[in-house]
């Protein structure tokens, strides 16, 4: 399978990081995102994000436009060529909605088209059953995807075999690289990682010691580059969330349940960085 023309659909943070990362490394790149402001939002962080690489001298400002130029924006599903080689999902991580939209790019997308989820914890066998499962695997980026070296693509159970080497060959392309994993659920990262910050904020609940010094004793002790608290102000309190009750879910054990705090923070609308609030403040 030759992959050259890429569509990513959804232009929130991951999303306009996967176009951007496609684009700059040559490949024909459609973003598309229901919500113009979005879009619009997608562009100009490309755009800032770019004027940063200049600045540090990776790369020349010429590359700028050329970069910006391979990216084409829509808000309609039906504008996207219908050859494209490869559809990359990165909406909101809900079941139902990825399933729903992988239905109506059923109808959409001609059927050599491989479809890759960036959900980081949700069922691929169980979202490739509703469309095209042998060309149907998970890719999924780290945030933020320009900067993080790794991808975890996820086979189904019925992904194929030429679906997954090219996958993985393309992630080699865009300087990438990927471990390959089975599909239960958060996969690798996410199962070793939220529990990891689900125990933090059940220190935190507890009153075991401040978020500062939760977070400090990981930096310090650990040598994590970032806290567990303040890693999860930064993916997003209502991603952690979802990502534990999949978690919970998928395994029937108690020790992945999602901390009291977590839902109560959640439900108040605190959920970190996108907010401007969560364990800590953000101006």
């Amino acid at each position: 399978m030759s992959i050259s023309k890429i569509a990513v659909i959804g232009a929130g943070t991951m999303g306009n990081g996967i176009a951007r990362v496609f684009a700059q490394f040559g490949f024909e790149t459609y973003l598309c995102d229901l919500n113009k402001n979005i879009l619009d939002k997608a562009l100009t962080t490309i755009a800032a994000n770019l004027d940063k690489q200049i600045k540090k001298g990776i790369i020349k400002d010429s590359e700028k436009n050329e970069i910006l130029g391979r990216i084409d924006i829509t808000s309609n599903l039906k504008d996207i060529p219908r050859d494209v080689d490869l559809i990359i999902e990165a909406i909101v991580e809900n079941k139902n909605a990825k399933i729903s939209l992988f239905k109506e790019l059923e109808l959409i997308i001609d059927s050599k088209c491989i479809f890759a989820s960036n959900t980081s914890s949700i069922s691929i066998t169980e979202m490739g059953s509703a469309s095209r499962p042998d060309r149907f695997i998970g890719m999924h980026f780290m945030n933020p995807v320009p900067v993080m070296k790794l991808v975890e693509i996820i086979r189904g159970y019925s992904t194929s075999d030429e679906t997954y080497n090219a996958i993985n060959e393309l992630s080699k392309q865009l300087a990438k690289e990927s471990v390959v994993v089975k599909d239960y659920p958060g996969f690798i990262s996410n199962r070793i990682l939220m529990p990891m910050i689900n125990e933090a904020i059940f220190c935190l609940y507890e009153s075991v010691s401040s978020a500062e010094d939760i977070d400090m004793v990981m930096k310090l002790g650990m040598n994590h580059p970032m806290g567990p608290l303040t890693l999860a102000d930064f993916i997003g309190l209502d991603v952690c969330l979802n990502v534990m009750e999949v978690l919970y879910n998928g395994f029937n054990d108690s020790k992945y349940r999602p901390c009291p705090l977590l839902k109560k923070m959640v439900e108040s609308g605190n959920l970190g960085r996108k907010t401007g609030k969560g364990f800590f403040e953000y101006k």
